[in-house]
């Protein structure tokens, strides 16, 4: 056992093989201190909370704790029923040298168990007992998967739930609904489920019958009807956010939620709500109009504020609740310093929930949608009663200024050069326009170099990763990136540093500090 340090509220725990990974993720389940565990193909990322553990204390907690080497029998079984015509069957078949036929067979013949979840909620990692899966992605991958897709890769078989980019190599399709916001739980995949492939009826409509199950859109629709805040002009992006939803990765799910958590902490204190109700996140410029009477508040980026009423306009200040009147119209510039303002409303924003959070996560396709023009977003009635003033005036960046972040290093810095570890601190790094909520892509004028240049299998990553792809130029992961990848993360922002880092706009230069 090998035990890595994935940022400063994470450990990387290498296992001998995928057998022993699910051992350990199971051995660990009552171990304290413990937020989450992300098992993957040869690894368990422990995400902990320092107040109770520190990562030397857990560490040794983790080591202490056998792993029982007895395969423990599935729960239960999910069978699968699939129409074995995927695009990639035959040169799959090729590629293994057996028939498409005795592919079909044998898929159909192994015994199957959801080894872990990533990628997307409600895709499971299946790992079977017969040797000939062992599969290499495609060189390049497709743009569009469409949901049902049954796909190899590696040693594993997966189903796509929802039509997204891919590389795995497609066999077949399935009309069974792998991720149901309504159904209990969301994902027929869990890791532990046993799984059973069979050949769909040419006429089969509904794959897997699972009582109470209906069908509903991938994610909670804003009400379009109800009173509260109406969008007049819609920003570049314009999400409902809280404080996300941890604690589903076994689902495939990331905690998601406000990227700057001060910014949404200080707009509830400041009109009276729960530290994590619900508000509006707005990448740039907005206008907004209040229906009814209330109290809001901005914070998180500075720019222009504008408030105007049937008398003419009024005064708001940034980080400052202003009383609101049916017909007032909030209008935010273009940012000056920072990048995401965080509208507060007394009583939050009272749309439908999914798994317990109102958090829009823009790569899950989980939560609300993004808001347009003519939107209407109610406004709940409950609220905590006591207003705190916001704590001091924050010094966000504007485009061209320069800003530090902490970091630690790992969980893969030893897959990197000497130089290339230096270069990560030494040189400056641009935040290019190709940001968005997933991850900031970085600039610098030396890229990062590897040493070990084979294939990483999928692991686990934090809110913060460092993660560098085959050109060199590292991406920073905010809240809604994936839980696992397969690229090489050479450090992790602190996390006392993830809300500056949720404020950085194109432009901004950034100086790591380990």
């Amino acid at each position: 056992m090998r035990i890595l340090q994935a940022s400063d509220r994470a450990l990387l725990v290498e296992a001998a093989d995928l057998a022993e990974a699910m051992r350990m993720n199971r051995a660990w389940e009552q171990v304290p201190g413990i937020i989450e565990r992300i098992p993957a193909a040869r690894t368990v990322l422990v995400r902990f909370d320092p107040v109770q553990v520190s990562a030397a204390s857990l560490a040794a907690a983790l080591e202490a704790t056998g792993t029982d080497a007895a395969h423990e029998s599935a729960e239960h079984e999910v069978v699968i029923p699939v129409h074995y015509d995927g695009e990639d069957l035959a040169e799959v078949a090729a590629l293994l040298g057996v028939s498409p036929e005795e592919l079909v067979t044998r898929h159909l013949a192994a015994r199957w168990e959801v080894a872990f979840s990533g990628f997307a909620p409600g895709f499971g990692y299946l790992v079977g007992d017969d040797p000939l899966f062992q599969v290499p992605r495609r060189s390049s991958p497709r743009t569009r998967v469409p949901a049902g897709a049954v796909a190899l890769a590696g040693e594993f078989t997966g189903v796509y739930p929802r039509e997204s980019p891919g590389g795995w190599q497609l066999i077949g399709r399935t009309d069974a609904v792998m991720w149901d916001i309504d159904r209990d739980p969301p994902a027929l995949l869990a890791p532990g489920a046993a799984v059973r492939f069979e050949r769909a009826r040419r006429d089969s409509a509904a794959a897997v019958a699972v009582p109470g199950r209906r069908e509903v859109p991938d994610h909670p629709a804003v009400d379009r009807r109800a009173g509260g805040i109406e969008v007049v002009q819609t920003s570049l992006q314009l999400l409902v956010q809280d404080a996300g939803r941890p604690g589903h990765a076994a689902l495939g799910v990331s905690a998601s939620g406000a990227a700057d958590r001060r910014a949404l902490r200080d707009a509830n204190r400041a009109v009276g709500n729960e530290p994590g109700s619900a508000v509006v996140e707005s990448v740039g410029g907005v206008v907004l109009r209040f229906r009814g009477a209330g109290v809001a508040v901005v914070t998180g980026a500075i720019g222009a504020l504008s408030l105007v009423d049937a008398a003419g306009p009024r005064t708001a200040v940034h980080g400052v609740p202003f009383a609101t009147a049916d017909g007032d119209e909030l209008t935010l510039g273009h940012p000056t310093n920072g990048l995401r303002y965080t509208i507060g409303v007394r009583g939050g924003v009272d749309v439908a929930s999914a798994l317990g959070s109102r958090a829009s996560d823009t790569l899950a396709g989980l939560g609300p949608a993004a808001l347009l023009s003519g939107d209407s977003i109610p406004i709940g009635s409950t609220r905590r009663g006591v207003v705190e003033p916001i704590a001091a005036e924050r010094m966000l960046p504007a485009p061209g200024d320069l800003v530090e972040l902490q970091i630690t290093l790992g969980p893969r810095d030893d897959w990197f050069t000497a130089k290339a570890r230096a270069t990560l601190t030494e040189q400056e790094w641009l935040v290019t326009s190709r940001s968005d909520r997933v991850g900031m892509r970085l600039q610098g004028d030396v890229p990062l170099e590897r040493s070990i240049l084979s294939e990483l299998p999928s692991e686990g990553a934090v809110t913060g990763a460092i993660q560098v792809p085959p050109d060199g130029q590292p991406v920073l992961f905010l809240p809604d990136h994936p839980l696992t990848g397969g690229y090489p993360i050479i450090g992790a922002v602190t996390d006392r540093c993830l809300d500056l880092a949720g404020q950085l706009p194109p432009g901004v230069r950034i100086r790591f500090r380990v």
